[in-house]
């Protein structure tokens, strides 16, 4: 048992330097990739306006980022790594960076083109089929219907609704600007009063003379 014990343990030691010596041969066999700077700015596909939060990131790396509100970017990948570019509304892109690039640095000046997407036409109908919806309009009895109440339209009650109606939005706008026109005025001086227009007096006491207010009756 002693015997069984002792080789068990030289064995176990033969297969972990046989294992440390795999991993460095396959260390020294593959080659370390370069470490790049990538960076470079976002346009709409008419290259006049930035894009700004465009994600930029290194699929199944976690490594990522996104372009600021000039639509810059910058970030460092690898040699070989395939970046993809995406965008709510626009089409993805993916550039892969060249496994024997000589530079540190690497730009782009990347354009993203919409992403248009047709939907099918929608029919909303309220019965499920056209032949039921038929069969109901063919079904209404147009004579079984009340008559219009004529006492609705008496002017009375329109007159009450209209007093009752909140002013439309015109309305308001035409209110908020001669109050505002009014305010300004009053800046520069007491509001005038026709009675005291002495201009005004004298205009009104030569249509009298004139016998314009007769004309008007």
């Amino acid at each position: 048992m002693r015997y069984v014990k002792k080789y068990l343990r030289i064995a176990l030691l033969v297969l972990v330097a046989y294992a440390a010596h795999c991993l460095q041969a396959n260390a020294q066999d593959t080659p370390e990739r370069k470490v790049v700077q990538l960076s470079g700015v976002i346009l709409n596909a008419d290259s006049t306006t930035a894009i700004p939060g465009v994600n930029i990131y290194v699929p199944k790396k976690g490594r990522g980022t996104s372009s600021n509100r000039f639509g810059y970017f910058s970030m460092p990948v690898l040699a070989g790594d395939s970046v993809v570019f995406s965008f709510i509304g626009l089409k993805r892109q993916t550039i892969t960076i060249p496994e024997d690039i000589d530079e540190d640095k690497v730009s782009y000046i990347l354009t993203m083109v919409q992403d248009e997407i047709a939907l099918q036409e929608v029919q909303v109908m309220p019965y499920p089929t056209e032949e039921e919806f038929k069969n109901a309009i063919l079904a209404v009895n147009i004579d079984a219907e009340p008559p219009l109440n004529r006492g609705n339209l008496s002017p009375q009650l329109l007159l009450r609704w209209a007093e009752e109606m909140p002013a439309s939005g015109n309305e308001n706008f035409r209110q908020f600007t001669n109050q505002q026109t009014q305010q300004t005025l009053d800046r520069y001086g007491p509001r005038p009063l026709p009675l005291l227009n002495p201009f005004a007096w004298a205009q009104f006491i030569k249509s009298i003379k004139n016998g314009d207010l007769k004309n008007r009756d």
